[in-house]
């Protein structure tokens, strides 16, 4: 992503810890490519011993991402509204070529956390980014780091 492209997003990391959920912010500017992401989420997870690792994105209340890191495998996405600019273009490279303006991704990567796969593809559908992740976190069982780092 170039330096002059204004972005307003909105991005967390979080990590299961034996003692619950920990959140941090994410800094997605300097990332360029899936692995960068991954990258990202991989220092969360040795910083909080924290399995799953589940980053949640919002762009411009326009689309919304979750990635999931589950011990070294290979990060899985779910992307709302596929994009080709911005922070977008990165989730190609793990949902595959998509067309532009659909949904992407395995809907049904927070499962085992209380969200099934018709009700990541509904939320995708019907609701606001910034609601849908709400209703995410709380469901999986952070809502609470969730609200703490959007404030």
């Amino acid at each position: 992503m170039s330096n002059n492209e204004r972005v307003s997003y909105f991005a967390a990391v979080f990590a299961r810890t034996p003692q619950g959920w920990v959140g941090a912010e994410a800094v997605l500017a300097e990332a360029e490519h899936v692995d960068d992401v991954a990258d990202l989420m991989r220092e969360a997870a040795v910083e909080s011993y924290g399995d799953p690792v589940v980053l949640l994105i919002e762009q411009d209340d326009d689309w919304f991402a979750v990635v999931r890191l589950d011990g070294e495998d290979e990060p899985r996405a779910f992307v709302s509204t596929v994009r080709d600019d911005g922070l977008g273009g990165l989730f190609h490279q793990l949902v595959g070529d998509v067309p532009e303006g659909d949904a992407a991704g395995d809907p049904g990567l927070l499962e085992d956390l209380g969200v099934p796969a018709p009700q990541m593809t509904d939320l995708a559908d019907k609701a606001l980014p910034g609601d849908a992740l709400l209703l995410l976190a709380e469901i999986a069982g952070f809502g609470e780091e969730f609200d703490r780092l959007r404030d």
